[in-house]
């Protein structure tokens, strides 16, 4: 019998621009790479830039899906921790002491997880980008400093502070610190010194 000559498999609605982020994230993945432009990219898809323009408008659009992840995945697993933001939260200072330390891990566990998005997180990648990009990263940090307040507020109060949200903002301004700094080494190191590395012996000594 004669073989049937093979057609070539569409992607499903939506599964295309699936792929484009994930040979994105995976690029960022390398240690020293260059920037990366839309040709590199489409050779790595083995596609050409017109298909990646039929999917995304912009290089910029990329980095906001892959921002969009970002947000959805670790806001997501915050608000498990600490609730809605802008709720009010009611716990004890031991409870807002662990969601504090909950939330900080989690940060540094989706970095470990994802290392080319980190150089997103750090803004490395988003050099030469459009600006509203590493403006929505500050964002981003400035709604898990917030949260990281929220949390040790309650702790500030028990300790007999006359201003705990002071205290509280100082607290959760060394915790980011603690974070950035981690992620920053990470994408230093070419991925090699894990952000997560000696953590609870870290959080114990800040929190």
């Amino acid at each position: 019998m004669e073989e049937q000559p093979r057609t070539r498999k569409r992607p499903k609605p939506g599964e295309r621009r699936e792929q484009i982020l994930q040979a994105l994230a995976s690029m960022l993945e390398k240690p020293g790479s260059d920037r990366i432009t839309t040709a590199a990219l489409a050779a790595n898809l083995s596609v050409s830039e017109a298909a990646l323009y039929r999917h995304f408008a912009s290089k910029a659009q990329m980095f906001e899906g892959l921002i969009d992840f970002i947000e959805q995945t670790v806001f997501g697993l915050v608000q498990q921790v600490a609730g809605r933001e802008g709720e009010p939260l009611e716990c004890t200072p031991e409870d807002g002491a662990r969601r504090a330390a909950r939330i900080v891990a989690l940060l540094l566990q989706f970095a470990e997880r994802n290392p080319g998005m980190v150089r997103v997180l750090v803004g490395d990648a988003l050099l030469l980008e459009h600006d509203r990009l590493q403006a929505r990263m500050n964002q981003f940090f400035d709604r898990i400093e917030s949260t990281l307040r929220q949390c040790l507020r309650p702790a500030a109060g028990a300790l007999g502070s006359s201003t705990p949200t002071v205290d509280a903002q100082v607290a959760a301004s060394v915790l980011m610190s603690f974070v950035q700094g981690r992620l920053q080494r990470y994408v230093r190191t070419g991925f090699r010194r894990q952000p997560t590395e000696h953590l609870d012996a870290s959080l114990a000594m800040l929190i």
